[in-house]
């Protein structure tokens, strides 16, 4: 589940609103990663914000990581895990794994 906005740690930000299917699909990705790497995600609703609702309405979902825009429309999970740094780009451990 998304983290409070004001939780330390979150470095992954998702931009959305209510009823979008491809928010729908980023979320499934940023959740699966932000869980195997144990790293702090929030959403933010850009309708909440006339700022946010004019710069992104166009681009969402727009990922962010560490503040920094890494994906729009669609989340690229090798871009998400790219942005994270090298540990993340390997993906989940599994067996035999040195993680």
């Amino acid at each position: 589940m998304a983290g409070d906005p004001a939780r330390a740690g979150s470095r992954i930000t998702l931009l959305a609103r209510p009823g979008c299917h491809l928010c729908d699909d980023a979320r499934a990705v940023i959740e699966r990663v932000a869980g195997e790497l144990g790293v702090g995600w929030e959403e933010r609703d850009i309708t909440a914000s006339p700022d946010d609702t004019r710069d992104y309405w166009d681009k969402i979902p727009v990922t962010l990581v560490d503040g920094v825009q890494v994906d729009f429309w669609r989340v690229s999970e090798t871009r998400l895990r790219a942005a994270l740094g090298p540990r993340a780009e390997r993906g989940p451990a599994g067996p035999g794994s040195t993680l």
